[in-house]
């Protein structure tokens, strides 16, 4: 395994009411699913070390695979771009997408997207259901990819059932687990 992979895995996530993010998204991201309520929200620790607080929000609160949802990451580490879209990529190959190439694509997808992120830096990513995603930090759009499957893919290695942070998953599910 990678060394990014410390990036976005952790054995345990920590309570949600320990978790840091704030109690607004911002306009831009929240305008994709008004009424936009935050479903939940948990702590990615690895080896007890603080990578990143995140929250998942909802039209009413309710999140469903298949609806817009938005996921806002407060990263408490400083990450490279690069590191973050080699994470992501290989925690969708773990989730079981084999083709090399495709993967290789989406790599490259996502690292026109992500910056660097250090202490206190917000990315927000919204799932837009069969056009793709966009992502946000601040109220600056970042980029968008229009990929219905790689999107589809990214937001799974938080909210699919199979995560490596079972944990996360259900504090950002709002403690509920599997809500389908």
């Amino acid at each position: 395994m990678r060394n990014t992979l410390l990036i976005f895995l952790a054995m345990a996530a920590a309570p949600a009411a320990a978790v840091n993010v704030p109690a607004e998204l911002p306009p831009p991201a929240c305008s994709v699913i008004e009424p936009c309520r935050m479903v939940g929200k948990g702590r990615l620790r690895w080896w007890g070390f603080h990578v990143y607080d995140a929250a998942l929000w909802a039209r009413e609160g309710r999140w469903a695979a298949d609806a817009p949802y938005v996921l806002d990451i407060i990263y408490a580490r400083t990450i490279t771009g690069a590191q973050l879209a080699d994470t992501s990529i290989d925690e969708i190959r773990r989730l079981g997408i084999r083709d090399e190439a495709r993967l290789a694509r989406w790599g490259t997808q996502l690292r026109t997207v992500f910056p660097d992120v250090q202490s206190g830096s917000r990315l927000t990513g919204i799932y837009r259901p069969q056009r793709g995603m966009t992502f946000h930090s601040g109220t600056r759009v970042l980029g968008s990819i229009d990929d219905p499957e790689l999107a589809r893919r990214f937001f799974e290695i938080w909210l699919d059932p199979r995560t490596q942070t079972p944990e996360l998953r259900a504090a950002l599910l709002g403690g509920h687990g599997d809500p389908q």
